[in-house]
C-alpha cells in the first residue's frame, strides 16, 4: 500500500525572481498540497543562500498557517544549535497556540549554512556537541515537565509539539532511537548512509511517551510533468542551478558551461545529491515513489520539488499528489496513542 506524502518547501527563489515571489510561491504550494490531500509541509532553516527564502522558518510557517485551514505544517528543521531551547519552545508553543493540532518541529544539528555565517550567527562552535540536551530540554518546555527549575516556556507549555529527529547520519539515527522519536533522513540531497542510518534506528528503537514504535520520513526529489520530454528538461535545469550554487558559488554560468561541469568529476557530487530523484510522467512517478518507499523502509515520504518556475512545481505536485491516495490529517503528528 502506498505511503502518504508530504512536502519540503525550501522557498526556492528562481531566476528573475525576488524573497518576497518565492514566499507568495509557498503559499500557494501549501494551499494546494492541503487541497490534494498531503499529510503536511515542512520549511527548512537555512542561512546566507540566495536560492532559498526559509530562514526565518516559524515566522514562514505563521504565514503559511493563517492562509491554509488544515494542513500540518512545520520545521524541516529548525537547526537547534542555532538556537536556545527555550526560543524555539517560546516560538513553536505561540504556532501551536494559535493553530492546534497542525504543527510539527523537526530539529537538525548541522548550522544550515557554511562557516562564516556560522560566526555571524553567533553560533559557539561547541553548540552541536550539546544537541542531544537541548533536544530535552525542549521537550521539557513543551511538556509540564521543564527541565530548568523556574523557567517555563509561555506560550509552549503543555502543547506536546510532535517532535522529530532529523539527520543524514548515523548519529541522528542513534539520537532518535534513544529518545523514542520519529526520525527524518535527507536522501534528498544527501543519500549515502540512508540504509544504514534507518535499519540503526529501527534496530535500536525504545518506545517514548511520544511514539511506541519507530516512524521513518524520507526525503526524495520530484520532478514531474505532463510529458517526460517536459520532466527532463526541468531535471536538466535543476542540475545546472545546483552546480552553479554548490561548485561555482553562485557563478553565472551559460547552461554549456554548466553542462560541462556536471559532466566533469567534480560534477559527481551534484550527482550524488540527487540520486533519489523520481522524473518523467504520472505512471513513472508512481513506480518511483513505491519503489523507493520499499527501498528506505520507510513509513511517509516528504518530496521536494525543485523546479524552480512556480507554476511548473505545482504540477509537479499535483502529480507527485496522484501517484498516492490522500491520508486524513489527523493522524499525521506522530503521537502515541
Amino acid at each position: 500500500m502506498p505511503v502518504p506524502l508530504s512536502v519540503l518547501d525550501l522557498a526556492f527563489v528562481g531566476s528573475g525572481q525576488s524573497p518576497r515571489d518565492a514566499l507568495e510561491a509557498s503559499v500557494a504550494l501549501a494551499q494546494r498540497a492541503e487541497e490534494l490531500g498531503y499529510r503536511r509541509v515542512w520549511y527548512a532553516e537555512h542561512h546566507n543562500m540566495a536560492r532559498i527564502a526559509s530562514s526565518a522558518t516559524s515566522v514562514l510557517i505563521a504565514h503559511v498557517a493563517a492562509h491554509t485551514r488544515t494542513i500540518r505544517l512545520g520545521a524541516g528543521g529548525v537547526m537547534l544549535p542555532n538556537h536556545a531551547p527555550l526560543v524555539i519552545a517560546e516560538q513553536f508553543g505561540t504556532l501551536a497556540t494559535l493553530h492546534p493540532d497542525r504543527i510539527d518541529l523537526g530539529l537538525g544539528r548541522a548550522p544550515g549554512t557554511d562557516p562564516l555565517t556560522t560566526r555571524a550567527l553567533r553560533v559557539p562552535r561547541q553548540a552541536v556537541d550539546h544537541f542531544a540536551e537541548d533536544v530535552l530540554e525542549l521537550q521539557g518546555y513543551l511538556s509540564e515537565s521543564s527541565l530548568v527549575p523556574g523557567v517555563e516556556a509561555i506560550p509552549g507549555r503543555g502543547t506536546h509539539i510532535p517532535l522529530y529527529i532529523l539527520g543524514s547520519s548515523l548519529y541522528g539515527a542513534q539520537l532518535a532511537a534513544r529518545l523514542g522519536l520519529p526520525y527524518g533522513f535527507a536522501s534528498h540531497f544527501a543519500p549515502l548512509a540512508l540504509e544504514q542510518a534507518i535499519t540503526l534506528y529501527r534496530n535500536q528503537f525504545r518506545p517514548s511517551p511520544q511514539l511506541d514504535k519507530p516512524y521513518v520520513i524520507a526525503g526524495v526529489n520530484v520532478v514531474a510533468a505532463d510529458t517526460k520530454e517536459d520532466a527532463e528538461r526541468q531535471l536538466a535545469s535543476v542540475r545546472r542551478s545546483r552546480a552553479r550554487a554548490i561548485l561555482g558559488r553562485g557563478a553565472s554560468w551559460t547552461d554549456e558551461e554548466a553542462d560541462a561541469i556536471l559532466a566533469s568529476p567534480a560534477g559527481e557530487t551534484v550527482a550524488t545529491m540527487g540520486r533519489y530523484t523520481a522524473t518523467g510522467t504520472d505512471h513513472e512517478v508512481k513506480a518511483y515513489l513505491e519503489d523507493f518507499a520499499r527501498h528506505a523502509d520507510a513509513d511517509e515520504l516528504i518530496v521536494v520539488h525543485p523546479t524552480a518556475k512556480r507554476d511548473a512545481r505545482l504540477r509537479s505536485l499535483e502529480i507527485a499528489a496522484a501517484a498516492m491516495p490522500p491520508h486524513d490529517r489527523r493522524d499525521g503528528s506522530v503521537l502515541r496513542g
